[in-house]
Protein backbone atom coordinates (compact mmCIF):
# COMPACT_ATOMS: atom_id res chain seq x y z
CA UNK A 1 0.00 0.00 0.00
CA UNK A 2 1.69 3.22 -0.75
CA UNK A 3 1.78 6.05 1.48
CA UNK A 4 -1.31 8.26 0.85
CA UNK A 5 -3.42 5.17 1.32
CA UNK A 6 -1.18 3.87 4.55
CA UNK A 7 -2.48 7.53 6.16
CA UNK A 8 -6.00 7.80 4.62
CA UNK A 9 -6.84 3.93 5.83
CA UNK A 10 -5.31 4.59 9.42
CA UNK A 11 -6.82 7.79 9.75
CA UNK A 12 -10.90 6.73 8.46
CA UNK A 13 -9.77 3.42 10.36
CA UNK A 14 -9.33 5.94 13.65
CA UNK A 15 -12.92 8.63 12.45
CA UNK A 16 -14.35 5.08 12.48
CA UNK A 17 -14.45 4.56 16.17
CA UNK A 18 -15.79 8.21 16.90
CA UNK A 19 -18.35 7.24 14.67
CA UNK A 20 -19.30 4.35 16.32
CA UNK A 21 -23.19 3.94 17.69
CA UNK A 22 -24.04 5.76 20.82
CA UNK A 23 -21.92 9.10 19.74
CA UNK A 24 -23.75 12.16 19.40
CA UNK A 25 -24.50 11.88 15.50
CA UNK A 26 -23.37 15.70 15.03
CA UNK A 27 -20.22 15.55 16.75
CA UNK A 28 -19.44 12.51 15.03
CA UNK A 29 -20.17 14.33 11.90
CA UNK A 30 -18.01 17.16 13.03
CA UNK A 31 -14.89 15.20 13.69
CA UNK A 32 -14.79 13.35 10.27
CA UNK A 33 -15.53 17.15 8.63
CA UNK A 34 -11.82 18.35 10.76
CA UNK A 35 -10.01 15.64 9.01
CA UNK A 36 -11.36 14.74 5.54
CA UNK A 37 -10.61 15.75 2.98
CA UNK A 38 -6.91 16.66 4.50
CA UNK A 39 -4.17 18.81 2.96
CA UNK A 40 -1.06 17.55 1.84
CA UNK A 41 -0.97 15.00 5.39
CA UNK A 42 3.04 16.40 5.44
CA UNK A 43 3.56 15.67 9.07
CA UNK A 44 2.29 11.31 8.95
CA UNK A 45 3.92 11.49 5.34
CA UNK A 46 7.35 12.62 7.48
CA UNK A 47 6.37 10.27 10.15
CA UNK A 48 5.99 6.82 7.59
CA UNK A 49 9.24 7.98 5.49
CA UNK A 50 11.18 7.83 9.00
CA UNK A 51 9.56 4.62 9.45
CA UNK A 52 10.95 3.12 6.35
CA UNK A 53 14.07 4.39 6.51
CA UNK A 54 14.62 2.72 9.89
CA UNK A 55 13.37 -0.40 8.55
CA UNK A 56 9.52 -0.22 9.15
CA UNK A 57 9.77 -3.46 10.81
CA UNK A 58 6.04 -3.21 12.96
CA UNK A 59 3.80 -1.23 9.51
CA UNK A 60 0.38 -1.13 12.53
CA UNK A 61 2.82 0.61 14.69
CA UNK A 62 3.77 3.09 12.43
CA UNK A 63 0.86 3.70 10.76
CA UNK A 64 -0.70 4.50 14.15
CA UNK A 65 1.73 7.03 14.81
CA UNK A 66 0.88 8.72 11.79
CA UNK A 67 -2.49 9.01 12.08
CA UNK A 68 -2.31 10.13 15.92
CA UNK A 69 -0.16 13.10 14.16
CA UNK A 70 -2.71 14.22 11.87
CA UNK A 71 -5.70 13.61 14.54
CA UNK A 72 -3.36 16.08 16.87
CA UNK A 73 -2.75 18.47 13.37
CA UNK A 74 -6.31 18.20 13.17
CA UNK A 75 -7.26 19.16 16.41
CA UNK A 76 -5.33 21.96 16.76
CA UNK A 77 -6.52 23.44 13.43
CA UNK A 78 -10.24 23.22 14.46
CA UNK A 79 -9.36 25.15 18.36
CA UNK A 80 -7.50 27.39 16.30
CA UNK A 81 -10.00 28.42 13.62
CA UNK A 82 -12.14 29.47 16.87
CA UNK A 83 -13.47 32.81 17.51
CA UNK A 84 -11.74 33.11 20.56
CA UNK A 85 -8.56 32.66 18.46
CA UNK A 86 -8.15 32.90 14.74
CA UNK A 87 -11.77 33.73 14.68
CA UNK A 88 -11.34 32.05 10.72
CA UNK A 89 -14.44 31.15 8.87
CA UNK A 90 -12.25 28.45 6.18
CA UNK A 91 -10.15 26.24 6.68
CA UNK A 92 -8.84 23.84 3.70
CA UNK A 93 -11.16 25.84 1.41
CA UNK A 94 -14.42 24.96 3.01
CA UNK A 95 -16.15 26.60 6.65
CA UNK A 96 -14.50 25.83 9.59
CA UNK A 97 -15.84 23.37 11.73
CA UNK A 98 -16.93 26.38 14.22
CA UNK A 99 -18.00 27.96 10.85
CA UNK A 100 -20.33 24.57 10.04
CA UNK A 101 -20.95 23.55 13.22
CA UNK A 102 -21.30 26.42 15.99
CA UNK A 103 -18.33 26.65 18.20
CA UNK A 104 -19.42 24.61 21.41
CA UNK A 105 -19.26 22.06 19.13
CA UNK A 106 -16.17 22.65 17.68
CA UNK A 107 -14.72 22.89 21.13
CA UNK A 108 -15.35 19.44 21.60
CA UNK A 109 -14.63 18.50 18.39
CA UNK A 110 -10.82 19.20 18.86
CA UNK A 111 -10.73 17.75 22.41
CA UNK A 112 -12.18 14.61 20.52
CA UNK A 113 -9.28 14.38 18.27
CA UNK A 114 -6.93 14.76 20.71
CA UNK A 115 -7.79 11.75 22.97
CA UNK A 116 -8.73 9.81 19.42
CA UNK A 117 -4.96 10.42 18.57
CA UNK A 118 -3.77 8.30 21.78
CA UNK A 119 -6.60 5.94 21.55
CA UNK A 120 -5.57 5.50 17.65
CA UNK A 121 -1.70 4.83 19.20
CA UNK A 122 -2.66 2.50 21.59
CA UNK A 123 -4.63 0.36 19.41
CA UNK A 124 -2.38 0.28 17.00
CA UNK A 125 1.00 0.12 18.85
CA UNK A 126 -0.12 -2.69 21.31
CA UNK A 127 2.28 -5.69 19.79
CA UNK A 128 4.89 -3.87 21.72
CA UNK A 129 4.51 -2.31 26.22
CA UNK A 130 8.23 -0.82 25.48
CA UNK A 131 7.45 0.60 21.76
CA UNK A 132 4.19 2.14 22.72
CA UNK A 133 5.52 3.63 26.22
CA UNK A 134 7.69 5.35 23.87
CA UNK A 135 5.32 7.05 21.61
CA UNK A 136 2.76 7.61 23.76
CA UNK A 137 5.28 9.93 25.82
CA UNK A 138 6.52 10.83 22.67
CA UNK A 139 3.07 12.43 21.52
CA UNK A 140 2.29 13.89 24.80
CA UNK A 141 5.20 16.06 24.73
CA UNK A 142 4.06 17.12 21.37
CA UNK A 143 1.08 18.10 22.42
CA UNK A 144 1.11 19.84 25.64
CA UNK A 145 3.34 22.06 28.16
CA UNK A 146 5.45 23.43 28.33
CA UNK A 147 7.00 22.83 24.63
CA UNK A 148 3.81 21.39 22.37
CA UNK A 149 1.06 22.54 20.50
CA UNK A 150 -1.10 23.92 23.55
CA UNK A 151 1.59 25.80 24.52
CA UNK A 152 2.31 27.04 21.27
CA UNK A 153 -1.46 28.20 21.29
CA UNK A 154 -0.82 29.83 24.89
CA UNK A 155 1.86 31.90 23.28
CA UNK A 156 -0.56 33.77 21.50
CA UNK A 157 -2.33 35.16 24.87
CA UNK A 158 0.84 36.33 26.36
CA UNK A 159 1.94 40.11 26.06
CA UNK A 160 5.19 39.31 23.92
CA UNK A 161 6.81 36.27 22.39
CA UNK A 162 10.31 35.30 21.00
CA UNK A 163 9.38 34.34 17.38
CA UNK A 164 11.46 30.88 17.74
CA UNK A 165 9.82 30.02 20.69
CA UNK A 166 6.30 30.17 19.46
CA UNK A 167 7.37 28.68 15.90
CA UNK A 168 9.05 25.99 18.13
CA UNK A 169 5.90 24.98 19.92
CA UNK A 170 3.11 26.19 17.25
CA UNK A 171 4.84 24.21 14.56
CA UNK A 172 7.61 22.68 15.25
CA UNK A 173 6.46 20.61 17.69
CA UNK A 174 4.57 18.39 15.61
CA UNK A 175 7.37 18.11 12.89
CA UNK A 176 9.71 16.44 15.76
CA UNK A 177 7.03 14.21 16.78
CA UNK A 178 6.68 12.82 13.58
CA UNK A 179 9.92 12.23 13.22
CA UNK A 180 10.73 10.71 16.70
CA UNK A 181 7.54 8.77 16.82
CA UNK A 182 8.22 7.50 13.09
CA UNK A 183 11.41 6.24 14.41
CA UNK A 184 10.37 5.19 17.39
CA UNK A 185 7.51 3.11 15.73
CA UNK A 186 10.35 1.10 14.01
CA UNK A 187 12.33 0.48 17.30
CA UNK A 188 15.17 3.19 16.52
CA UNK A 189 16.01 5.66 18.90
CA UNK A 190 13.76 8.51 19.03
CA UNK A 191 16.56 11.31 20.12
CA UNK A 192 18.68 11.89 17.26
CA UNK A 193 15.41 12.32 14.79
CA UNK A 194 14.35 15.49 16.70
CA UNK A 195 16.50 18.01 15.06
CA UNK A 196 15.39 16.65 11.61
CA UNK A 197 11.64 17.84 12.88
CA UNK A 198 12.70 20.97 14.29
CA UNK A 199 14.35 22.14 11.39
CA UNK A 200 11.46 20.93 8.93
CA UNK A 201 8.97 22.38 11.68
CA UNK A 202 11.06 25.84 11.30
CA UNK A 203 11.44 25.87 7.80
CA UNK A 204 7.32 24.93 7.24
CA UNK A 205 6.49 28.03 9.53
CA UNK A 206 8.31 30.05 7.58
CA UNK A 207 6.97 29.17 4.39
CA UNK A 208 3.33 29.70 6.04
CA UNK A 209 4.32 33.39 7.49
CA UNK A 210 5.21 33.86 3.61
CA UNK A 211 2.20 32.49 2.27
CA UNK A 212 0.38 34.52 4.81
CA UNK A 213 1.96 37.82 3.45
CA UNK A 214 2.55 36.73 -0.26
CA UNK A 215 -0.54 34.33 -1.01
CA UNK A 216 -3.96 34.62 -1.82
CA UNK A 217 -6.83 33.11 0.34
CA UNK A 218 -7.59 30.81 -3.02
CA UNK A 219 -4.43 29.16 -3.07
CA UNK A 220 -4.27 28.33 0.25
CA UNK A 221 -7.36 27.61 1.28
CA UNK A 222 -7.67 29.80 4.52
CA UNK A 223 -7.57 33.66 5.53
CA UNK A 224 -4.41 35.34 4.87
CA UNK A 225 -3.09 38.66 6.34
CA UNK A 226 -4.09 37.05 10.08
CA UNK A 227 -0.54 37.87 11.59
CA UNK A 228 -0.91 41.80 10.85
CA UNK A 229 -4.54 41.61 12.03
CA UNK A 230 -3.77 39.79 15.22
CA UNK A 231 -0.50 41.10 16.03
CA UNK A 232 1.00 37.67 15.85
CA UNK A 233 4.95 37.13 15.04
CA UNK A 234 5.47 36.31 11.77
CA UNK A 235 9.01 35.38 9.68
CA UNK A 236 8.18 37.47 6.81
CA UNK A 237 7.10 40.75 8.53
CA UNK A 238 10.35 40.91 10.58
CA UNK A 239 12.69 39.32 8.36
CA UNK A 240 11.58 40.73 5.13
CA UNK A 241 10.65 38.90 2.25
CA UNK A 242 14.45 38.07 0.93
CA UNK A 243 15.20 37.27 4.17
CA UNK A 244 12.46 34.96 4.85
CA UNK A 245 13.04 33.24 1.82
CA UNK A 246 17.04 32.71 2.82
CA UNK A 247 15.58 31.38 5.99
CA UNK A 248 13.57 28.78 4.90
CA UNK A 249 16.11 27.58 1.98
CA UNK A 250 18.78 27.72 5.00
CA UNK A 251 16.15 25.31 6.96
CA UNK A 252 15.66 22.89 4.15
CA UNK A 253 18.96 22.23 3.46
CA UNK A 254 19.96 21.89 7.07
CA UNK A 255 17.04 19.15 7.30
CA UNK A 256 18.95 17.06 4.76
CA UNK A 257 22.03 17.52 6.02
CA UNK A 258 20.81 16.10 10.08
CA UNK A 259 19.28 13.18 9.46
CA UNK A 260 20.70 10.25 11.46
CA UNK A 261 22.40 7.20 9.85
CA UNK A 262 20.12 4.65 9.19
CA UNK A 263 19.27 2.02 6.39
CA UNK A 264 16.88 4.17 4.13
CA UNK A 265 19.05 7.43 4.31
CA UNK A 266 18.96 8.30 0.33
CA UNK A 267 15.50 7.39 -0.10
CA UNK A 268 14.89 9.51 2.69
CA UNK A 269 16.69 12.54 1.95
CA UNK A 270 14.91 12.42 -1.58
CA UNK A 271 11.48 12.28 0.10
CA UNK A 272 12.58 15.37 2.85
CA UNK A 273 13.66 17.36 -0.93
CA UNK A 274 9.85 16.44 -2.10
CA UNK A 275 8.11 17.74 0.81
CA UNK A 276 9.73 20.72 1.36
CA UNK A 277 8.53 21.26 -2.34
CA UNK A 278 5.11 21.20 -1.01
CA UNK A 279 5.21 23.69 1.40
CA UNK A 280 4.81 26.67 -0.54
CA UNK A 281 2.07 27.08 -3.08
CA UNK A 282 3.25 27.27 -7.20
CA UNK A 283 3.32 31.48 -7.13
CA UNK A 284 5.99 31.38 -4.16
CA UNK A 285 7.74 28.06 -4.89
CA UNK A 286 9.27 29.48 -8.01
CA UNK A 287 10.95 32.35 -5.66
CA UNK A 288 12.40 30.01 -3.76
CA UNK A 289 14.17 27.81 -6.56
Amino acid sequence: MDTSRRIESALDTAVAHAEAPGAPPRLAEAIRYAVFPGGHRIRPRLCLSVARACGDDDPAASDAAAAAIELLHCASLVHDDLPCFDDAPLRRGQPSVHAAFGAPLAVLTGDALIVLAFETLARGASRSSGRLAALVGLLARAAGAPNGIVAGQAWESEPTVALSEYQQAKTGALFAAATVTGAAAAGASALPWRLLGECLGEAYQVADDLRDVACRQEEVGKPVGRDATLGRPNAAALLGMGGAFARLKRLAREAVEVIPACPGADVLRAEIEAQTRLFLPASLARELA
